[in-house]
Order: structure tokens, then sequence, then C-alpha cells
């Protein structure tokens, strides 16, 4: 069978309404309205079931790092699917894609960060990190080191565990969420939550919300704390400078282990092959997916420190999963690394692209609709206000006017999401100047009319 459009796109739209269910989506809706069919991409440009290019602001969900129609992932996946297309790693046995994989990602990761536990997800990574800081500790003889400590608005994945972990009040309204022993804290939102504190102190005093919780908890009872370098789906929320070394003094004082997610930062989106190379931070565990393999297969994992693994190996570990280290995943896995190695493209991202939208894209903070326009590496977003002056929200519910702004954005053929009141973008690593430069165009038009819309429907009102 060819997964090609061979069909016009109502009959496309009509096939995924009957038996196609969305994530994170209202299927009934949707399916009056008519998804998008995206059938090819090449780049950093995908093409609808009509014929329509779009600028994938995107990068997909935050994973196609070195962009669409690379023919060398193609041609390493069907090879390994000549060769080996499936074996586990369950019993007793290895197979040489996951065990080059484990040692290429130790050798680009940080400090002792050694070893590598695969899954197919960050969200089953995120799962299994629950697990394994609680046998962790179990295993030191502190069976009561339970509790997680995350933030409110972090996102770790939508699985029970990685749900939990995440603090997304409305993911925690479905589905008997968070699980026991995951606690919240605040985000380092400065722009949105910062009041009258200049950006150092917000920084300082977010981070001490984690001492606070630690100390109201009880050391003793504490596994971990776990968080993105830079939050993304939460916003692209940007931490102040003091944010980071003030986390990294407390887990150091209390002794609780780190876990950085760096399932968005990680390979190059900041400008370093990992989030915390650009925040000086110490892990003791990174969830990695997305960029690792840019997309092209499903792959995830855990890079644990020596420590760690160590306690853990002296015990079976009951816990995997069916396609820990697929060798297709791995393979491709592998390739897609050497790319960004050989074509250095996390350099040009430093030293170029990100700096280039940076600009271009900071220059959007001049226009009547926007509150602030910030960008780290290749993520950036704005916050949408009826008045910059104040920071102030809309007086309608949240995310109103970021749904509006949204639906322009896809009519203006740029894929840009919406966070509440936030526009988001975080396109491939491979964007050129010329590309950002007409991203940032349709960025602007989007905005020119959502203001000019909520000037009509009287919504350009401050909540009080």
């Amino acid at each position: 069978m060819r997964l090609t459009n061979i069909a016009p796109t109502p009959e496309l739209q009509a096939l995924d309404a009957a038996h196609h269910m969305h994530p994170f989506t209202a299927n009934t809706a949707l399916g009056r309205k008519g998804a998008r069919i995206i059938t090819r991409a090449q780049g950093v440009r995908l093409t609808d079931s009509d014929g329509v290019e779009l600028i994938d602001g995107m990068a997909g969900l935050w994973c196609v790092n070195i962009g669409y129609g690379r023919e060398e992932l193609a041609e390493a996946a069907a090879r390994q699917m000549r060769e080996l297309p499936y074996y586990n790693t369950f019993f007793q046995t290895s197979h040489v894609p996951a065990l080059q994989l484990a040692a290429r990602l130790a050798e680009l990761a940080p400090g002792d960060l050694n070893h590598v536990f695969f899954a197919c997800s960050g969200s089953e990574a995120n799962d299994t990190n629950i697990r394994m800081v609680r046998h962790y500790w179990a295993l030191k003889g502190k069976p009561e080191r339970r509790v997680i400590i995350s933030r409110r608005n972090g996102y770790h994945g939508s699985t029970m565990g990685g749900g939990s972990l995440g603090g997304m009040a409305a993911m925690h309204a479905q589905g008997g969420l968070p699980i026991p022993d995951i606690v919240h804290i605040d985000q380092p939102y400065w722009w949105g939550e910062g009041g009258e504190m200049t950006a150092e102190e917000f920084g300082l005093a977010r981070a001490r919300q984690l001492e606070a919780k630690i100390l109201e908890l009880g050391p003793e009872n504490v596994a971990a704390f776990i968080a993105e370098p830079v939050q993304g789906a939460g916003g692209v929320i940007i931490p102040p400078d003091s944010y980071w070394p003030e986390v990294q003094r407390i887990v150091d004082q209390y002794g609780i282990l780190l876990i950085a997610d760096e399932v968005i930062t990680g390979f190059g989106r900041l400008g370093h092959w990992f989030g915390v190379q650009s925040y000086g931070i110490r892990p003791h565990i990174m969830t990695i997916a997305k960029g690792l393999s840019s997309g092209y297969q499903p792959i995830g994992g855990s890079i644990i420190c020596d420590e760690v693994a160590g306690v853990i190996g002296r015990d079976e570990f009951n816990h995997g999963y069916t396609y820990s280290g697929h060798p297709v995943a791995a393979a491709v896995a592998l390739e897609n690394l050497r790319i960004l190695e050989e074509e250095r493209i996390i350099e040009r991202v430093r030293d170029d692209v990100a700096p280039y939208l940076a600009r271009a894209w900071g220059s959007l903070a001049d226009h009547p609709l926007v509150g602030e326009a910030v960008s780290r590496g290749m993520m950036a977003s704005v916050a949408l206000t009826p008045d910059k002056a104040a920071r102030a929200r809309f007086v309608t519910e949240p995310g109103t006017v970021g749904y509006i702004c949204r639906e322009y954005s896809f009519a203006n053929n740029l894929v840009m999401r919406h966070v509440g009141d936030r526009m988001i973008i975080a396109p491939p690593l491979v964007i050129t100047r010329d590309d950002i430069d007409e991203l940032v165009r349709r960025a602007r038009l989007t905005l020119d009319q959502t203001h000019d819309h909520l000037r009509r429907e009287g919504m350009l009102q401050a909540a009080a």
C-alpha cells in the first residue's frame, strides 16, 4: 500500500475524522472542521494535501533537528531492517546499534553520565526515572526517599508517570493525576509572575522554593528534583540567570538527585549538545528523546551517572520496554548524531542562526500586542498582552487570544504554537537566515491580524 496522497483532501479529512483519534485534541470538533493533511516535507517546509507549502516553525514536535528529507537516515533504517530488524535486550543479549549508540551518548554527555537506559519516548524515559531514583534510594537503605519534586507548568510527558511529574493542571484534571509522592513548586516565569522583583531576585526566589519544599517534606524523604533547562511546552519559559546556580547549590547541599529533562533542549537546540551545558548544570540523570533521532524514529532514554548506575546495577531492575534500544531506531539515531557532528550544525546554531533568530525575533517586541519577545538557542516565544507596561493578562479565559493568533498563523502557512496566550517556535536547526526572515515576516503579519481581530471584537482588555 502506497502511503501517499491518493484522494482529495475532503475524503482524507473524512477518513481521519471517522477513525483517527488525535492527541491533545477535542476530536469531535476537529472532525467537523477537518484536519490539515500533511503529505510530504523537505528541509524546514511541509506540504499539505492541497499542495500548499508551510514553514514548520515547531520542527514537528520540537524534534526534527536536522530537517526533513535526509536520505541518509532513510538509508540507515533500510540497512538495519535488512540486517537485524528487531531484537530485544532483555535476556542477557545485546546488539550492535544499541551498544554503539549508548557508547556514543556517553562520549557526548557531560561529566560522568556514562550509562544509557533506552525507551521509545521521553514520556517512557521519565517513567523509568521515577522507578530508578526510588529503587536507587531503596538499595542505599533509604526507601523512604520517594518524593520527587517538579515544577508547575513543566512538561515531562503524558503517561501516568510523566504526566504526574509535569505540572500541567489540565492534564492532572484527567485520569487521577498526579500519582502519589510527586509534588510541585512554582516555575521561574519572571514576565508573567515576577511582580515588582527584578529578574535576578525572582530567579533566586523561585529557586529557593525548592529548598523550602525540601525542608517542608524533610530531606530524608526527597528522592529527586526534575526540571527542563528551558521549559518548552510550558511556553518557552527561559529562567533568569540567577535560577539554575541556586538550584544546583540546593540539590548539592541536601543530596537530592537532579534530573534534567533534555527531551527538547538536547541535541543542539540551545547551541550545545545538551541544555545543561548552556547553564552549567550537573545532573545525575538526563532524559533524552526527540532530537536524538530528529524524529525519524521513536527513541528515547535516560543517561545516568556512574554513581546511580553502579547502585542500580547491584540488583535486577525489574523494568523495561519491548522496544528499548530498537536496532532500527538506534541505527537512525547514530546516523543523526553523525550528521549533527560532521556538518557542525550545533556550532552553526550557537554562532550564527541562534544569534540571528534572537535579533529577528526580538524585533517583534515593538508590536503593540507583544509584551516580550525572547529566545534561547532555537527556542523562542512572544507574550501577548493588552498592556505592555503592566505585563497584563487578557480579561478573556487564558488561551483564548493565543488560539485566535494560532489560527491566523496556520492560515498564513506558518506552524507557530500557542501555549495559553504565548506564541512559541522551535524550528529545525538547519533553518537559514532567509527562512528566519520569512518566518518572522509571517509571524508579524499574524500578530497584525490578531490585533485587528481583538480590536474589532472589543477584546483588548486587561484582567483586573
